[in-house]
């Protein structure tokens, strides 16, 4: 019988694949001049996959409209994976993490705070399917030569349960395996309403997977930094881009029920209303978000765990605070220093000087701040249970709020 209620959602998957590589994309912030406002040069994809050998791979799970009903839906939700070295290279990656605000889940990082090596791939997932995830992972990597005879995955969580039926617990291990499996490098990651950012929400608008990258400069070693995120942070009076306060310049288009039943959210304001102007329905940053800093840049851990501490500013920069209520989680690795996890007698390994280590940083703090702003932009509005609506940043406003401020 599960097999059954898997089909539809899956079918819907390729549906929404395909329809994803014959429509127009929307523009990302480079093809409107704000990654060169945000700083930096961006790599040849502007994408996590811009860092040679990393492959992201995605499930979507979208199914199901109208009154929730637990255990059916709607479903919008569903996976992101990330192989640091490709889905068909076990060799770890040296790597750390780091939180900013710590209400969220990101596990297996016990042992990778105390190995400094990051082994297998990192999943982003709903906050009630980490567990599924994980144990699916483990499956997966058992079947496979060249790992240890345990393992502890990463996995990584936010909050998907506005526009998700996120009790139903709709996301099952071969909707993990196909994301192991299908995932690509060399190509864009598709961004918003896909993966485990599907039922997202990030500034009030429609968020969800957002991907960039900055290459640095010969003289600093021509190293590539790689951020994706999964964004369902952050205020709407906070948002701002390259600076600009777009947040206070689009107050309105906040969530809403779209229900023509007054008994169904009926707390949430209606989408036919007036728009309030006083900023009483913003959801003071509820939420979180989940950032992947890839690099082939030789940094060490204690290094690493530098840069991920840095990726909080480029949150910081969009709009984000460490709110109470959001768990603000990063990991960072680097695919430099291969084969040195293994017990192969004295490893040799190089590094940056720390002397030598603030264009990663800088790179680190610009490619999050684009990434997120990529998870809006490439967002569509989102009608998910119990008819709530969550709107896709308009890009004609966002334009016209940065030329107001000479951006």
């Amino acid at each position: 019988m599960r097999s059954a209620r898997c089909a539809i959602p899956l079918l819907l998957i390729i549906a929404t694949q395909a329809a994803a590589q014959t429509t127009p994309p929307k523009p990302r912030a480079r093809d409107l001049g704000i990654a060169a406002r945000i700083g930096g040069t961006p790599g040849t994809l502007d994408a996590i996959t811009d860092v040679t050998g990393v492959e992201v791979g995605q499930t979507t799970l979208i199914s199901g409209s109208g009154k929730l009903v637990v255990g059916q839906g709607p479903v919008r939700t569903g996976v992101t994976v990330v192989h640091p070295r490709g889905k068909d290279d076990p060799d770890p990656v040296m790597g750390a993490w780091f939180t900013l605000n710590g209400n969220g889940e990101m596990t297996g990082t016990t042992w990778l705070q105390e190995s400094g090596f990051l082994e297998g791939p990192i999943a982003i997932t709903n906050t009630h399917s980490v567990g599924v995830v994980r144990d699916a992972i483990l499956q997966w990597q058992v079947k496979r030569p060249g790992l240890q005879p345990w393992g502890l995955p990463v996995v990584a969580e936010t909050f998907d349960g506005r526009l998700n039926d996120i009790n139903g617990f709709h996301v099952k291990p071969e909707h993990v395996l196909a994301a192991l499996e299908g995932a690509r490098g060399g190509v864009v990651p598709l961004e918003g309403n896909v993966g485990g950012g599907t039922g997202m929400v990030c500034h009030g608008f429609k968020g969800g997977i957002g991907t960039a990258s900055r290459t640095l400069d010969a003289r600093d070693g021509g190293y590539t930094v790689g951020v994706l995120v999964q964004c369902n942070c952050c205020s709407r009076r906070e948002l701002r881009v390259a600076g600009v306060p777009v947040g206070q310049e689009i107050p309105d288009l906040l969530p809403c029920s779209a229900s023509q039943d007054p008994t169904v959210h009926s707390s949430m304001p209606r989408c036919d209303a007036a728009p309030a102007s006083d900023g009483t329905r913003d959801d003071d940053g509820q939420g979180s978000i989940i950032v992947i800093v890839a690099t082939d840049a030789p940094l060490l851990p204690h290094q690493l765990k530098r840069v991920a501490t840095r990726v909080s500013l480029g949150v910081g920069l969009s709009g984000g605070k460490g709110e109470n209520s959001s768990g603000d989680i990063f990991v960072a690795f680097s695919t430099a220093n291969a084969h040195t996890a293994g017990d192969t007698g004295l490893a040799h390994v190089t590094m940056i000087p720390n002397a030598r280590i603030n264009p990663v940083f800088y790179a680190t703090v610009q490619a999050t701040e684009e990434a997120m702003l990529n998870a809006m932009l490439a967002a569509n509005t989102m009608t998910g249970a119990n008819d709530v609506r969550v709107y896709a940043l308009p890009v004609n406003r966002l334009m016209a709020a940065l030329k107001k401020y000479g951006r």
